[in-house]
């Protein structure tokens, strides 16, 4: 079904693997047509609880396919710029948690859709940047609009305007990156992570990651508003009832999505 990623499911996480290892799975139209149409297999799962992204072989994701791009002009460049962007935003939309398992270089594109991702894992071989500037472009898929939300706005611009290459170490430090592993461990424990997100309550998951994503885009009132109605929402839930009288009764609970 598809040529330039891979898509599995176990049990209630997805596991999206970008897979042009010959280019350092640079992001040309094939991939992201190919990542539009997953994604569209995503939304529609219901009984979906996470999803993990990582690359295959020693890039996660290296930038856009600089090939590709090098002829386009004006207005082709604009729709290029706006198609990555829309996709971006769809991964950074969707209802479940997302984990970005960053296995090796992580630059341009690459950086923007890890960014995407709610949680960033790094292997200590990643390496993460926005070297827009050295081609003469400035990031495309919204990079400087998602870079200063990670790391604060004097770093972004750091990193930005000199278009360097941070390791995961440094990445970490900054606030970039939740975690560094070891290359071999980085995917177990992207798993494990994964795992501790669905065996909760999965709609106050969900209205969880609402209540953070649509707060950040609002005064502090309004944010707390909207938290407040869907804390309201949850005792409406199947799930709220068995969550309590489990705790009451000293069980584990038996989440059934509804």
């Amino acid at each position: 079904m598809y040529t330039t990623i891979r898509y599995e499911k176990r049990d209630a996480i997805g596991f999206v693997t970008i897979s042009r290892p010959e280019a350092l799975n640079a992001l040309n139209s094939t991939v992201i047509s190919e990542l539009e149409q997953v994604m569209g297999e995503v939304e529609s799962d219901e009984a979906l609880g996470a999803l993990i992204m990582t690359g295959e072989g020693r890039s996660f994701v290296a930038g856009a396919d600089i090939g590709e791009q090098c002829p386009l002009d004006l207005t082709s460049g604009r729709a290029w710029g706006q198609r990555g962007s829309a996709l971006m935003r769809r991964i950074e939309k969707l209802a479940i948690p997302t984990i970005a398992a960053v296995n090796g270089f992580a630059l341009g594109g690459g950086c923007e859709l890890a960014m995407s991702c709610d949680i960033i894992l790094a292997s200590e071989k990643a390496k993460f940047g926005q070297p827009e500037v050295t081609l003469g472009i400035t990031p495309g898929f919204s990079g400087t609009q998602r870079l200063p939300r990670r790391v604060g706005t004097a770093k972004a611009k750091e990193l930005i305007f000199s278009g360097k290459m941070i390791r995961a170490d440094e990445a970490k430090e900054i606030g970039l990156v939740n975690a560094v592993y070891a290359p071999e461990e980085l995917m177990g424990a992207a798993e494990e992570m994964a795992k501790s997100f669905t065996k909760n309550a999965p709609i106050a998951v969900r209205y969880a990651k609402a209540c953070i994503d649509r707060g950040m885009q609002m005064d502090i009132d309004d944010g707390i508003a909207v938290e407040n109605e869907l804390f309201a929402m949850c005792f409406g839930t199947a799930d709220q009832k068995e969550g309590m009288t489990a705790f009451l009764e000293k069980r584990p609970a038996r989440f059934c999505n509804k």
